[in-house]
């Protein structure tokens, strides 16, 4: 079971980092999102790091089991660490948000869902308002759709 705490004073202190990837795909039919099989919440394709692999392969790898597409790294939206951002879990483990999000398009293979995503969708921006989304998602979200430029550093 885990607990998720943002900004929130009542939060345990983190005692970890875990590193963690996200995918952001936005062509013409929108940015890419899936619906989260374990909380229902709408997100960029993503996950752990594993140990031997770098940042970008993890994306690659993560957004291919998520979504059923092989995508290539093009760039970088930003780095997420905000302390005030913790998710608790019962056997005492408090991971503080550390997150890397890539920008990246399609190369292959089709939109599937899987045991990770209910739902694998393109989004129209103007549509992404009303759905279900964590704020820190939120965030990265509208740093993806915004000018490519600095990545945000956060």
């Amino acid at each position: 079971m885990k607990k998720d705490y943002f900004h929130d004073p009542a939060a345990p202190r983190a005692n970890r980092l875990w590193p963690v990837v996200q995918v952001a795909v936005h062509t013409g039919e929108g940015l890419l999102l899936i619906e989260r099989a374990d909380d229902g919440y709408w997100a960029m394709p993503g996950g752990i790091v594993d140990v031997g692999e770098t940042f970008a392969q993890a994306a690659v790898r993560e957004a291919g089991e998520e979504t059923g597409l092989d995508v290539e790294i093009t760039g970088l939206v930003g780095l997420y660490s905000d302390p005030q951002h913790v998710t608790a879990y019962d056997d005492g483990t408090v991971n503080q948000e550390c997150s890397m999000v890539f920008r990246a398009h399609v190369v292959g293979g089709a939109a599937t869902a899987s045991d990770e995503s209910t739902q694998v969708l393109f989004v129209k921006p103007e549509d992404i308002a009303s759905l279900r989304m964590h704020p820190s998602m939120r965030l990265r979200v509208e740093h993806a759709l915004g000018p490519v430029g600095e990545p945000h550093l956060g």
